[in-house]
């Protein structure tokens, strides 16, 4: 049998302590239908017996507290909701738990920005993390020694998973059926909750809007000039004499502070004007390939799949609603 503890943290997201709940006991129910014993034993674990969220709306009464504890196969680290500073300092008490049981062999899940309390543990440094798309650059300050897998549903590294932003954790956990038990049972898990199982990439949710938490003065200038004229072609060089910089140097400075490239984020500025475009209006692709600064269909299409995980008539078929 193995022994799921889901961890219930100060300032969870409370469907992300129900949901995996919910998804390994329903496994167990699947498995005692088909004459099998069920392969999971759940339990909630926290630092206190009582755990409030939403300012005291709701409350979860754990089962063990962290220390009573010995020996665990999974710990779920749920998505915490607020600051996440403040969310992880709230926390802290679980850091050591976390790390001493990894140590022992236990694996680790972290939903969606509970990848916060995971990485302050440490055990993500050097490895790779999924986590809510717009958390990035948070992510990122924070934790310069791990390796954000930009737009990925699931990461697997070493007995250490993470998922994508909101709802990519459900993913995340037919994953874990999947290893655990096996594909047909994962399979029925996704059918009974409605599920896209092959769904791999948050890519087409991301919304981007610039990485200006900098102080950069110089950077925000062409940032702002890129966002007004993504339609013109526009050049490094242009770009580095609008402030007085040289080439090499602006290059260097602009991904320091956006962690893009000036052509990256030249891109990502276009693409994202081109699938409001897709969203809100009828032009067709080719229309709204022009719009954004592209002559190229095959480079148009090659960049928007690259950045969004989707072809472009595939996003708009997607996301596009017909004005009545």
């Amino acid at each position: 049998m193995k022994h799921v503890s889901i961890l219930v943290p100060e300032s969870a997201v409370m469907e992300a302590v129900a949901d995996p709940h919910y998804m390994f006991s329903a496994v167990n129910q699947f498995m005692q239908a088909t004459g099998k014993p069920p392969l999971f034993k759940v339990e909630l674990v926290g630092q206190t017996r009582d755990v409030s969220f939403m300012n005291g709306l709701y409350s979860v009464h754990t089962e063990k507290l962290l220390d009573e504890v010995s020996n665990t196969d999974l710990i779920v680290i749920p998505a915490l909701f607020g600051d996440m500073q403040s969310a992880v300092l709230k926390n802290k008490g679980a850091i050591p738990w976390i790390q001493k049981h990894h140590h022992k062999g236990t694996e680790l899940a972290s939903l969606c920005v509970g990848a916060f309390l995971l990485a302050s543990t440490g055990l993500l440094n050097g490895k790779k993390c999924s986590t809510h798309w717009a958390f990035y650059s948070e992510f990122q300050d924070t934790f310069p020694e791990v390796e954000i897998v930009d737009g990925s549903i699931i990461t697997e590294e070493n007995g250490i998973y993470s998922s994508g932003g909101a709802q990519s954790y459900w993913n995340l956990l037919l994953y874990l059926v999947e290893k655990y038990v096996d594909r047909d049972t994962a399979i029925l898990a996704a059918k009974y909750f409605a599920i896209d199982i092959e769904r791999d990439s948050q890519s087409a949710f991301a919304m981007f809007k610039g990485q200006k938490d900098h102080n950069d003065e110089e950077v925000k200038i062409t940032q702002e000039f890129i966002e007004a004229n993504y339609a013109e072609r526009i050049t490094v060089d242009q770009l580095a004499d609008m402030v007085a910089i040289s080439r090499r140097s602006f290059e260097r400075r602009f991904k320091q502070a956006t962690n893009n490239t000036i052509l990256e984020y030249i891109q990502r500025v276009k693409i994202e004007a081109a699938k409001r475009s897709f969203e809100a209006t009828r032009k067709n692709i080719n229309e709204v390939m022009y719009d954004v600064g592209y002559t190229d269909t095959k480079a148009f299409r090659t960049v928007f799949r690259k950045i969004t995980g989707l072809t472009p008539i595939e996003y708009r078929n997607k996301y596009h609603k017909e004005k009545k």
